[in-house]
């Protein structure tokens, strides 16, 4: 078996500073490594503990139907916890990302709200509700 010691998820994206300032400076994710060439542009940002979750097409359906009333997101998208989900839509939206769908209060307890970055990744910002 082999032991994965960090999950990194790189995104090539068109507008690199517009990036930066959604990820970085909007959201908060600290820079961990500026590895910036001549050759390219490169930040590594600390997005805190990552897991993988792994959702069949009815489920992904099922998620885009509760958050924004239909499908709309592709084989990726992000779901980042936050204290305050309403609140980081409002800061991210301000900070160049678009709105794709208002906050929700889920049935497993959570809220969640859902914006895209300005390169189009589908970001679901949620809240944890009160666990049983």
């Amino acid at each position: 078996m082999t032991e994965v010691q960090e999950f990194r998820i790189t995104l090539t994206v068109d507008d690199f500073e517009a990036a930066v300032r959604l990820y970085r400076d909007a959201l908060g994710l600290p820079e961990v490594a500026d590895w910036s060439s001549e050759q390219g542009r490169v930040l590594l940002l600390d997005a805190g503990r990552a897991t993988l979750e792994l959702f069949d097409e009815a489920q992904a359906g099922m998620v885009d139907d509760l958050e924004v009333g239909h499908r709309v997101s592709g084989k990726v998208r992000f779901a980042l916890q936050v204290p305050d989900a309403d609140a980081a839509a409002t800061s991210l939206v301000a900070a160049g990302a678009t709105p794709v769908a208002p906050g929700v209060d889920t049935p497993w307890g959570d809220r969640n709200a859902r914006v895209a970055a300005p390169d189009g990744m589908q970001l679901t910002l949620f809240t944890l509700g009160n666990e049983p």
